[in-house]
C-alpha cells in the first residue's frame, strides 16, 4: 500500500510539472499586457479566493503553527518566483532555466544538512542525469561570467529547493487545504506590495484575451491544482524524487511551445528531453526496488 501510494503521488507530481511546463508559453504571452507582479498578484490572489472558499469548511483545524508554516512557504515561493524574474532581466532565458532546475541537485543537499533527511542512492543519479538533460534542454550554453543574472537564478534555485524540502514536512502535520490557502495568500500579499513598488501599475484598464487566458490555466491548473496536489502527494514521496520529476516542467514547457509557437528544437535539446525521461525513470524505479 505504501508503495501504491508513492507511485499515485509521482503520477499526480508529474501531472503537475506538464500544468506548469504546458502554461509557461500561455504566461509569456500574457505579461506583454501586464507587469510581472501584477501578473502574479492577480493570479495568486484568485487562486487563494478559490482555495479559500474551499478551506472553510476546514477553518476549525487553523493554528499558529500551520498558519506560521505557510506563511514561510508563501516566502519561499515567492522569492523563487521573484529572483527568477529578477535574473531573466540580467541574462539569458536558456541560462536562468538551467541554473533554477539545478534545483534538483540542491534539494537532497538541503534535504541531509539541513533537515537531516537521508537521500537514496538512486535519488542522486536521477538529478545527476536530470541536470544533465537539462543542460542539453536549454542548448547547452555554458556561462562564461558570473554577473547578477546568475547569482539571482542560483538563489531561485535555492528557495525553491528548501520550498520542496518543506513541503514535504508541513504536509504531514497541518492540513493541506488550510496550509495552501495561506501560501497562496501570502504569495499574493507579497506580489502586490512589490507591484506598488515596482511595476507602472498593479490593476490592468483591460483584461485581453490572452492575459484571460492566461489567468485561467494559471490559476486553475498550474496554481490551486498544481500547488494543492504537491502540498498533498509530497505526503507519499520524497523531496530529492519530486526535484527530479519537477525537471518534466523545462521539457515540457519545450514540447508545448514546438507544437504551441512552432518553436524549432534542436538535436541536442531533443537528446536532453530523453536523457531526462531516463533520470526520471531512475528515481522512480529505483524507489520500487527497494523495500522500505
Amino acid at each position: 500500500m505504501k508503495k501504491f501510494k508513492e507511485f499515485l503521488a509521482d503520477i499526480s507530481l508529474i501531472s503537475v510539472a506538464l500544468s506548469w511546463g504546458i502554461t509557461f508559453a500561455i504566461v509569456q504571452d500574457a505579461i506583454k499586457d501586464v507587469p510581472v507582479f501584477s501578473f502574479l498578484f492577480l493570479r495568486f490572489f484568485l487562486s487563494f479566493v478559490i482555495m479559500g472558499a474551499i478551506s472553510l469548511r476546514f477553518i476549525k483545524d487553523i493554528s499558529m503553527p500551520l498558519i506560521r508554516s505557510g506563511l514561510f512557504l508563501g516566502a519561499l515561493f515567492f522569492s523563487g518566483y521573484a529572483f527568477q524574474t529578477y535574473g531573466l532581466t540580467y541574462t539569458k532565458s536558456s541560462i536562468v532555466a538551467f541554473i533554477t532546475g539545478l534545483n534538483v541537485i540542491i534539494v537532497p543537499i538541503v534535504a541531509f544538512f539541513v533537515f537531516k533527511q537521508k537521500v537514496r542512492l538512486y535519488s542522486i543519479i536521477g538529478a545527476f542525469l536530470a541536470t544533465v538533460g537539462l543542460w542539453l534542454l536549454t542548448g547547452a550554453n555554458g556561462i562564461e561570467s558570473i554577473g547578477k543574472g546568475e547569482v539571482y537564478s542560483f538563489l531561485c534555485a535555492v528557495f525553491f529547493a528548501v520550498h520542496i524540502v518543506y513541503t514535504s514536512i508541513s504536509s504531514k502535520k497541518y492540513n493541506v487545504f488550510l496550509l495552501v490557502s495561506v501560501q497562496l495568500f501570502t504569495v499574493a500579499m507579497l506580489s502586490l506590495v512589490f507591484s506598488l513598488a515596482i511595476d507602472p501599475f498593479t490593476m490592468p484598464k483591460h483584461f485581453s484575451p490572452s492575459l484571460l487566458i492566461a489567468l485561467g490555466a494559471t490559476v486553475i491548473f498550474a496554481t490551486v491544482y498544481a500547488l494543492f496536489v504537491q502540498t498533498y502527494m509530497q505526503q507519499f514521496t520524497t523531496p530529492a524524487k519530486t526535484a527530479v520529476i519537477f525537471t518534466i516542467e523545462p521539457a515540457s514547457a519545450a514540447v508545448f511551445g514546438y507544437f504551441y509557437l512552432h518553436e524549432t528544437l534542436s538535436l541536442m535539446q531533443i537528446i536532453g528531453g530523453v536523457v531526462m525521461i531516463f533520470a526520471i525513470l531512475i528515481a522512480e524505479l529505483g524507489s520500487y526496488a527497494l523495500k522500505d
